[in-house]
């Protein structure tokens, strides 16, 4: 029997864990440090976050459902480093080109679409419906979310994020720790932290 334990209990790990019974995952628990939280749908609470010992000693795998990519890397660098299963999550309802490497921890969400050639770091979340076109380098921690797209040969640095709606054309880079807003147009490289908005995107003061 495949076990998962995921770190975090949110919305964003009640959908991790719709993806990880599409992957065969049986027994499904949470772990998270605010003990007013007993369960995420029918899947239990079953202790704070550094309760893994226990759990791994049992055969979970694990995955760190944390929206924060900060936060994230922390707990899946520690994992790592202790030596736990790790789980990485692709919804059967996507269209992944057969060479695509994805890295550890990563979820790919149903609907996501993920062209040729294209490199996906560890940790990262590419969110319902987004779309990630060929040649591009989606370094770790980031997040493409819901209805996204980046186009072809687009690169994308450490804990950076397009947001909901967002366009990325062809041909771009974006630095680490960049925000690109709800619905903008990236239409030139993006070599500044910080969050853009609008059409086209703009660093937003």
């Amino acid at each position: 029997m495949k076990k998962l334990v995921i770190i975090g209990a949110s919305g964003h790990g009640k959908v991790v864990a719709d993806v990880a019974v599409l992957n065969g995952y049986e027994a499904i628990v949470f772990l998270d440090d605010n003990a007013d939280i007993k369960g995420v749908d029918q899947y239990p609470v079953v202790g704070p976050t550094n309760a893994t010992e226990e759990l791994a000693l049992a055969g979970y795998d694990f995955f760190v459902a944390i929206g924060n990519p900060v936060i994230r890397k922390r707990f899946l660098k520690q994992l790592i480093k202790e030596g736990k299963g790790i789980a990485t999550l692709v919804h059967p309802l996507t269209a992944i080109a057969r060479d695509v490497k994805i890295g550890i921890g990563t979820v790919i969400m149903p609907g996501a679409v993920i062209n040729s050639d294209t490199v996906i770091g560890e940790g990262c979340i590419i969110n319902t419906s987004a779309s990630v076109d060929h040649d591009n380098r989606i370094g770790d921690y980031v997040h493409i979310s819901v209805g996204a797209h980046t186009a072809g040969t687009v690169t994308i640095g450490e804990y950076s994020a397009v947001c909901v709606g967002a366009s990325v054309v062809n041909n771009i880079s974006i630095c680490a720790d960049a925000t690109v807003g709800a619905g903008a147009v990236v239409v030139k490289d993006i070599d500044k932290p910080g969050t853009y908005i609008g059409v086209p995107a703009q660093l937003m003061k």
